[in-house]
């Protein structure tokens, strides 16, 4: 798989520990993939509902009925160097950021996926990062900056057999801003 640069909506996003419920750990599921970006819904009439649902806030992300059942089956990392936020500016364009770890280590991003069948039989496999409230780093730029999580939560975001929304939702929190440059 290629480096992916600047990956945004409604384009492809990559995806890497995807392990539906009850699926033994060494399914090939635990390898790196790619869904379109912008969660579909398993009930969504139509693909295009995506569009809007490229984020999951993580204050509302256990409540909402288009991330609820994600959130407690179907967790995933998304790797990433960096993340961009936009800083808007009086009069003129908004000016990107680009945010990554000081030490410029990779990192992965709490994300959740999902698989809509359509009725003409063509399945999608989609994604949605989990923002947060920003950090000190991050907020003179944006109100919001997407969840890191720190290596030692990795295990349990992925273990599907993790369904307690307050266990699940503990790690989704800013970042250190000391560790971001």
């Amino acid at each position: 798989m290629r480096p992916m640069r600047g990956a945004a909506p409604p384009g492809p996003g990559p995806e890497a520990g995807r392990r539906p419920a009850g699926a033994a750990r060494s399914r090939a599921a635990d390898a790196l993939g790619r869904g379109r970006w912008g969660l579909i819904p398993s009930w969504a009439k139509e693909p295009s509902i995506g569009n809007r649902m490229i984020n999951a806030r993580a204050e509302t992300v256990a409540e909402k009925p288009s991330f609820r059942n994600a959130l407690r089956r179907r967790r995933c990392l998304i790797p990433a160097d960096g993340f961009y936020e936009w800083q808007k500016r009086p009069g003129g364009p908004k000016q990107p950021f680009d945010v990554s770890r000081e030490d410029g280590a990779p990192f992965a991003l709490a994300g959740l996926w999902e698989h809509w069948q359509g009725e003409g039989g063509e399945g999608v496999e989609s994604c949605t990062i989990i923002p947060t409230q920003a950090n000190d780093l991050v907020a003179p730029i944006h109100d919001r900056m997407p969840v890191i999580l720190d290596p030692g939560e990795h295990a349990l975001w992925l273990d599907a057999s993790v369904t307690d929304a307050a266990r699940v939702t503990a790690p989704l929190r800013p970042y250190p801003p000391e560790e971001l440059e």
